[in-house]
């Protein structure tokens, strides 16, 4: 599989990694064999770079990757995680050197690992990306070998420009993919020059870019696909990117129809790696077969400039109104 040096880490990672979410909570059960299963999988399949957070399933998630480290110690894999969503209130505040060092060493502890390859602020309050006691803090948890990196998760272009602009951070994890394309015009741009990494994440808009789902479709109650679809539980722009469900359905079916044999969910994944910038994406998977899946996407030949231009069509015309003034 291809490899693109992940901003600022100076670590060459797999173009298509995995996200870890799905082996935490949020997305209906997933036993332990079958998360190790996709982790084997994608690991099997050239991936090397894993993407968790230490709120996915209250550890859940880092504590099955840390099984499987201790499975395949020389995997040669960079493990990302995330932290600050564990704050109780979410509030600025809570962003403290006390804070920021007790959810580093419980994410040590359940990778089972001395230092974090890297830390990212799990999209805190707008404020924490311009206070810089916060990143001060990170900058002597890098100083002390606790982690290798960190860098940060955003909800919005606007504050993934702000988190560019500081020296220390080194990548930038934000939504994109077909339906979020907003991050093409300014973010991605200004990460290339500053030398920031991007990881894309949602890059299959939650399901809707997989091409498996209909008006009809329902989620169980434990899926924030059902809890979160406006923005109950955190940031609606993370449930479907923030697009009406039965809007990305419809638009969905033409994405299908562009996609002929390679399948949706590998066309939106090669879109994604098209766009100049991004270091890594991190599709998420429920089975091993998901995740084969996935990582076969990156043997796509580039898209042609034809199915791009209908994909930015799509976009505009159907898609823009509902997601890019927000995000």
């Amino acid at each position: 599989m291809e490899h693109r040096v992940l901003g600022r880490t100076g670590r060459e990672v797999s173009v298509v990694g995995l996200g870890c979410w799905q082996l935490g909570a949020d997305w209906g059960r997933v036993d332990e064999a079958d998360a190790l299963a996709v982790l084997h999988a994608a690991v099997d399949s050239g991936v090397t770079f894993l993407d968790t957070a230490d709120v996915y399933g209250d550890g859940r998630s880092e504590r099955l990757i840390g099984r499987f480290l201790a499975e395949r110690p020389d995997a040669g894999v960079v493990v990302a995680t995330k932290c600050g969503r564990r704050a109780d209130p979410h509030v600025p505040e809570a962003f403290t050197r006390e804070n920021l060092r007790a959810w580093t060493d419980r994410s040590r502890a359940n990778l089972g690992v001395d230092r974090l390859d890297l830390v990212q602020l799990h999209c805190p309050p707008t404020p924490v990306f311009s206070t810089d006691e916060v990143f001060d803090a990170l900058d002597e948890l890098v100083d002390e070998g606790a982690l290798a990196a960190y860098g940060v998760s955003v909800e919005t272009c606007a504050e993934a420009l702000t988190a560019i602009a500081r020296p220390g951070v080194a990548s930038v994890q934000i939504i994109l993919n077909v339906f979020r394309r907003k991050p093409l015009e300014r973010v991605l741009p200004a990460a290339q020059q500053a030398g920031v990494g991007i990881i894309a994440r949602v890059p299959l808009a939650s399901g809707l870019l997989s091409g498996r789902y209909d008006e009809n479709t329902t989620f169980g109650a434990d899926d924030h696909r059902t809890y979160n679809r406006h923005g109950e539980a955190f940031d609606v722009g993370e449930t479907f990117s923030g697009v009406p469900f039965e809007v990305g359905v419809s638009a969905a079916r033409e994405v299908t129809g562009l996609a002929g044999e390679a399948g949706t969910a590998a066309l939106a994944l090669r879109w994604v790696l098209d766009q100049p910038g991004v270091s890594v994406v991190i599709p998420g998977a429920r089975d091993a077969g998901q995740a084969r899946a996935n990582a076969a996407a990156a043997d796509l030949a580039p898209l042609s400039a034809q199915t791009q231009a209908a994909l930015r069509r799509l976009y505009d015309e159907r898609i823009r109104e509902h997601v890019h003034d927000r995000w």
